[in-house]
This record gives structure tokens, sequence and C-alpha cells, in this order.
């Protein structure tokens, strides 16, 4: 698989954006969580035939991304991607995110127009199960990650070890996520303002349940709701996204996969995706 990397400017920012795939096939955007970069899209995009347009960003602030988005709203984060998508036309587009970058999809779907979305693996703010998941004990880090501060003086020279914690705890074999990957993945948030711009997307969480909440009417868009096997059924985020207006929802599984599945099973991901997007 050839990759071809480019430096895009947007609105005061530069995304990093790595492709693959016939440019002028149908795109697919990839939006990476924490403690990831687009890195971790590498499995799915190789999985994906070389008639479609696969393209992975880092997130503002984070890898090869400068300028990060002050504060870490996903509303303001989803705007910024909207200025990618029209800088380079991506019409037809299956939007995908994962973590942290599947709330910004679902501020994306929100606020802006895409073919369909995919969002992966997370809880959104302000849906259910938002306030069961906060009370579970085994997230803590969501309220570490909002203290200002502190959370970079933890963890900065020590990201790879602070990571990989993550990875073997939210992954059904953590040998999946390869030496390379977690090097890479530590590499980007290797400076104190890649590690702010990470951990700033927690402290937003209380103002992104403040905007989606304030978004009750239907939406029509397309969505898929795509999560590994070993986290848990879906039932609870499927009831939150319908009660929040998503009209057209459809949920899948990936089998033998925890929470880092597009690295634990790439081919199996795409499928899914594929299928969805017809």
């Amino acid at each position: 698989m050839s990759i071809r990397h480019a430096r895009v400017p947007i609105d005061g920012h530069c995304l990093h954006v790595a492709e693959s795939g016939d440019p002028r096939g149908r795109p697919f955007l990839f939006l990476h969580g924490w403690p990831e970069s687009w890195r971790t899209w590498t499995g799915v995009m190789a999985a994906a035939p070389p008639a479609a347009r696969l393209i992975a960003i880092d997130l503002p602030g984070v890898g090869a991304s400068t300028g990060a988005v002050a504060g870490g709203s996903k509303r303001d984060l989803a705007s910024l991607v909207r200025g990618l998508v029209e800088r380079l036309g991506l019409a037809d587009l299956t939007l995908v995110g994962h973590d942290a970058g599947g709330m910004i999809a679902y501020a994306y779907l929100r606020h802006h127009d895409a073919a369909r979305v995919v969002i992966m693996n997370t809880v959104i703010p302000g849906l259910d199960p938002w306030d069961d998941v906060l009370r579970d004990p085994r997230v803590w880090h969501f309220g570490l990650h909002a203290v200002p501060s502190l959370p970079e003086a933890l963890v900065r020279g020590r990201e790879r070890e602070y990571f990989d914690y993550f990875y073997d705890v939210l992954s059904a074999d953590p040998s999946r996520i390869t030496p390379e990957s977690r090097a890479a993945h530590a590499a980007a948030y290797g400076t104190g303002a890649a590690l702010t711009a990470g951990f700033d997307l927690y402290r937003a969480f209380a103002q992104d349940a403040e905007d989606n909440a304030a978004c009750t009417g239907p939406v029509t868009t397309p969505l898929l709701y795509l999560r590994g096997d070993r986290e848990g059924d879906a039932a609870a985020y499927a009831r939150g996204f319908r009660a929040a207006g998503v009209r057209d929802l459809t949920t899948a599984t990936v089998e033998d996969a925890g929470h880092f599945a597009q690295e634990e099973q790439p081919s199996r991901v795409w499928s899914r995706i594929a299928s969805f997007a017809g």
C-alpha cells in the first residue's frame, strides 16, 4: 500500500493528511481517538480495495498536524474537519471516527452534511449511557485527563508506558497493537503541546455534552455504530442515539476485538464499513 502525505492549511491550522487508493474513488475519511494518530488506520486502509479513496488525518495539534483547537470542543473540531472536506472536494463521503474521533463524527453528523457516518467504540457526551459511563470506575482516566496541567506533568517523557496501559487493558489481544504502532502513537504526543491537545479532548466533555443536548431534532444521515465484541453490548448506545433523534441507525460488532478494533481486526472493520457504505 502506497501512502501519499500532504499538509493542508485550514483556517489557521495545518492538517496532516495521509491518503491511499484512487484519488477519484469514493472517499472514506478516518478520525482517530486518544491515544492514537493517523497510523491507527493503516490496517483498515490496506484492507480496502484500490478503487476506494482512503484518507486519515492527525487531529489538530497531534502528530504532524499543527494548530490545536483550543479547548478541544468536538463541535469546533468538526467544523475544522468540514473545512478539510470542502477543500478536498469529498462528495459521497463516509466519515469514520473512533473514540474521541467518534465524538467529533457525531458533532459533524449534527452540524454538517455527510452521506453516511460511522462511530466506533465510544460513548457520546450527553447521550445515554453517558452518565453511567462517567460513574464507571474503569474510566477513571476521564477525570484525571480533565485536570488542568496535571496529566501533562505526569505523562511527559513517559508517553509510551502510559499509553501501553490502555492498549493492554482495553484490547482483546494486546499483541495486535504492534510495537511499531505503539511507538508511532507515542511519538505523535511527544511534545507538551501535543499532550495538551490530547487531554483537551477530555477537558471539553462538559461543553460537548451541552452542545449535544441542545441538538434534539431528528437527523436522517445514516449512522453505523460499531463496537468490538469484547467491549460489551451496544444496545444502550443504540437507545441513546435513537432518543437523541438519529432515525437511520445500524449497529454491528467486530468479532474478537476490544476498544481498538481498527488495529485488532482491521479487515473485519473494513468489511463492516464497506457493507454499510454499500
